[in-house]
């Protein structure tokens, strides 16, 4: 017996986007009063510039991530998100990704609660519980 494919969430369109790149599309998914924040659990980084109010404000959130902690992307390693009630989502987002502000390659583990109106996310609190660099490939490693 085969199971339905999930519904997938606001949410899982918006981390779709971030992770191709595609900023005009990733907009076009967020409300223009949207509440966005990220916050880092147990970390000393500087994070007072990754909160907004509307969507202008989530732009320019986006350029300095892209510029300061993404400068190659990132790659979805897993994502998993549950419907909460009454439009909210809760998100277990795994990523992988060269963090420019350490210079090598990570994978991170999130949290994000999101809500979103007519389809579109008005709602964005991310916590990023850990940033764990990846052990170095071996000289002469292929």
């Amino acid at each position: 017996m085969t199971h339905p494919a999930p519904a997938l969430h606001a949410i899982d369109h918006v981390l779709s986007a971030f992770a191709q790149g595609d900023v005009p599309r990733l907009l076009a998914l967020i409300a223009d009063d949207v509440d966005f924040r990220i916050d880092h659990y147990r970390d000393d980084a500087d994070v007072a510039w990754q909160q907004a109010q509307g969507k202008a404000g989530v732009l320019a959130v986006l350029q300095r991530l892209a510029t300061e902690i993404f400068p190659q992307g990132t790659r979805i390693l897993r994502a998993h998100s549950q419907a909460l009630g009454d439009n909210w989502v809760l998100t277990q987002f795994h990523q992988r990704f060269h963090y420019g502000l350490q210079q090598r390659e990570v994978e991170s583990q999130t949290w994000i609660v999101s809500h979103s109106r007519d389809g579109l996310l008005d709602y964005f609190r991310e916590t990023v519980a850990t940033i764990t660099p990846l052990a170095a490939e071996p000289a002469g490693a292929a």
